[in-house]
């Protein structure tokens, strides 16, 4: 791969990985148009790997909340009364909620990476959970905060994560939802996201980068791949500290209007030729 395809798609995830507007979906329709081959494994391990530089972003961001986490789930399993703190609340939940998209990653791959690689499913992806994210902000009451999460909603947020591992849906889209729905503030399901996302996201990208590490070596480049991580890294520290910002005084509904506008012209751009499916 180009070294100009990778800062490319580097910035691409940079920016969208942590937007509720899919960076998988980003990520394939960017892939078709600099000419790479979207259904190739080593492109399909590559949109994978390039996701680790976002999730250093993130663990850097929130270096001080990752140690009071592991700090609280550390002193939950040696002691009962350490059981009965928010943090520990918050660490079981953010543990839970990690293991099913996982699971089902590795139960649905194969699908995963064939036939939901298409720019059709990415389209669809893209409206079809814009009507949910506007329902989440319409019925979300909002009144419950960081120190009132339980393992309920870390089960049922890291759940909806899992709809994520269709293109187009978006992760923290899935999980944001699924927060407001819990009646969690914007705030806290945004970090929400970013807690479950690093789990998930690093197994992910570093299980890519070894099953396909000879197709990443052979067909990406591993200079290539490096680069893309490294881009991804610096757009996407700068990305969390505008989002976070930007829910403290606005709601999601901003991202929709884009997420439709994308879709449809995605589904436009294929529906006259300008583009193919995979």
């Amino acid at each position: 791969m180009e070294i100009w395809k990778a800062i490319i798609l580097g910035i691409v995830e940079g920016i969208t990985e942590f937007l509720p507007v899919s960076s998988t979906g980003h990520l394939t329709i960017t892939e078709k148009l600099v000419g790479l081959q979207v259904d190739s494994k080593a492109v399909t391990a590559y949109t994978a790997l390039i996701q680790v530089g976002a999730i250093f972003a993130a663990i850097i961001y929130f270096w001080r909340d990752i140690v009071r986490i592991l700090t609280a789930l550390w002193k939950g399993l040696r002691s009962a009364p350490a059981r009965d703190t928010a943090d520990w609340r918050l660490a079981i939940a953010v543990t839970v909620g990690s293991i099913p998209v996982v699971v089902v990653a590795l139960a649905t791959k194969s699908l995963i990476e064939g036939p939901l690689r298409s720019l059709y499913v990415v389209a669809g992806a893209l409206i079809l959970w814009s009507a949910v994210l506007v329902f989440a902000e319409r019925a979300a009451t909002q009144r419950r905060g960081e120190r009132d999460i339980t393992l309920k909603d870390g089960l049922i947020i890291g759940l909806v994560q899992c709809v994520s591992l269709i293109p187009g849906v978006s992760r923290s889209g899935a999980t944001i939802s699924a927060g407001l729905l819990r009646d969690l503030d914007r705030v806290t399901s945004t970090r929400m996201a970013f807690f479950l996302g690093i789990p998930a996201l690093t197994a992910a990208g570093l299980y890519e980068a070894f099953d396909y590490r000879e197709e990443i070596g052979a067909e990406v480049g591993w200079g290539a791949a490096i680069v893309g991580i490294i881009v991804s890294f610096v757009v996407a520290y700068a990305s969390i500290a505008w989002l976070l910002r930007f829910v403290r005084g606005n709601s999601m509904l901003t991202f929709v209007w884009y997420r439709v506008i994308a879709g449809a012209a995605l589904l436009l751009a294929l529906s006259v030729g300008w583009i193919s499916a995979t």
